[in-house]
């Protein structure tokens, strides 16, 4: 077997989608020619595109394959902005094994679970609301995004009527193509600019919230957060705790309306739902690609070596679809348990820290929708459904449904 040398013309990245449900087809030409192929990012940079699961396992969990080194000056970035924050996400051991221990120790799965209640009753009065107000109504202002965006304040103690300003912020954070650089770190700036204000009310005036045990972690513990790590840790769970799931919830409901037969599956059966929210995140999940990493040294994945300091960029949603990996893997089945190992949470070390609390909100916001409004129907065309482009993070913009 010889070595395959990386091709010397780059795709434009990111790819456009030919709908708010289906993949882009080149990720599945470059699963079948060409599974770590050479891009050319927003920013002007070059990275490797890796599309096969296998290969996607082992840039997501080998130390090889660096996040940090992407915070360094001059390294290649996927948009404009600069990557230069000091958070979870761009953190490697052994920085990375102590704030996530520090985080894992108050975010835990108990916090998570007496979640529950909360969840249950804030989705039966949005659904009350939407039943009140009668066809056709709006999905994602009427469930998907005020669900996930109270939830993660309320789990963090930030207030509810800061929540649209919230949301304005985090969206342009996550732009990459579609905003000027400057909006982008305007966003940034006021949103840590508010939450280094709420970070100092939590000092002097403790809660049960979240966001408080991690400040009391930086006062107290010998072991503990410094302040840049305190506040972009709760940067980073304000914007992924509600943005992913306002989009999966959209994505899921939507895939769901358009296979009939998948929906009668899960309405029928309820003991059905966890596995059909595994099965909705690996068919349509909110991103397609992980975070950028830097190889460290020269890495062989499948035919390909990838050189030192090279860019790489794991596709999860390419990976999701690999024939070689899950049977039929274009076809929705929410009654195959197999279709859980998807990598849309991610793998490895920095596999996603609020996924419990995600799969959570997912199971009883779509559990609950298909109980309550058994005879849910898209409003519009599937085709006419708008979907959000240019974001790191993507899904339907607007979803109109009737009963």
């Amino acid at each position: 077997m010889t070595d395959t040398p990386v091709d010397s013309s780059p795709l434009t990245y990111p790819f456009e989608r030919p709908s708010a449900l289906e993949p882009c087809p080149h990720y599945k030409r470059l699963r079948e020619t060409k599974p770590v192929a050479d891009i050319r990012m927003p920013s002007g940079d070059h990275a490797l595109l890796v599309t096969d699961y296998e290969s996607v396992r082992t840039v997501l969990s080998d130390a090889r394959f660096s996040r940090a080194a992407t915070a360094r000056p001059g390294a290649p970035r996927i948009g404009t902005e600069p990557q230069n924050a000091k958070n979870l996400l761009s953190m490697d051991p052994p920085q990375h094994t102590r704030v996530r221990r520090l985080v894992s120790r108050e975010f835990t799965a108990r916090r998570v679970a007496a979640l529950r209640p909360r969840i249950q009753s804030r989705t039966d009065e949005l659904l009350d609301a939407m039943k009140r107000a009668g066809p056709p109504t709006d999905l994602v202002p009427a469930l998907a995004f005020p669900l996930p965006v109270t939830v993660i304040c309320e789990l963090l103690g930030v207030p509810l009527d800061e929540r649209e300003q919230i949301a304005e912020w985090s969206g342009t954070v996550l732009s990459t193509v579609s905003l000027p650089v400057e909006q982008i770190i305007a966003a940034h700036s006021g949103l840590a600019t508010y939450l280094g204000g709420l970070i100092a009310a939590k000092r002097a005036k403790p809660g049960d919230d979240l966001l408080s045990a991690l400040v009391s972690i930086h006062e107290t513990d010998a072991e503990r957060l410094d302040e840049e790590e305190l506040l972009h840790l709760a940067i980073t769970l304000l914007i992924a705790g509600h943005e992913t799931t306002t989009n999966q919830i959209a994505n899921g409901v939507l895939a769901l309306l358009t296979h009939p037969e998948q929906f009668e599956a899960v309405r029928r059966d309820p003991g059905v739902i966890p596995a059909a929210v595994e099965e909705l995140l690996r068919f349509v999940p909110p991103g397609d690609e992980a975070t950028l990493r830097i190889a460290l040294e020269d890495v062989k994945l499948g035919d390909t070596v990838v050189p030192t300091g090279t860019a790489v960029l794991a596709s999860l949603a390419s990976a999701n679809r690999d024939a070689r990996h899950f049977t039929e893997p274009d076809t929705l089945d929410v009654t195959d348990t197999a279709r859980a190992q998807h990598l849309t949470f991610g793998y490895g070390i920095h596999y996603c820290l609020g996924a419990g609390l995600a799969r959570l909100e997912l199971e009883i916001a779509i559990g609950t929708l298909l109980r309550r409004f058994p005879t849910l129907r898209p409003a519009v065309p599937a085709g006419e459904v708008p979907r959000s482009s240019g974001r790191l993070i993507h899904g339907v913009t607007s979803l109109p449904v009737a009963w």
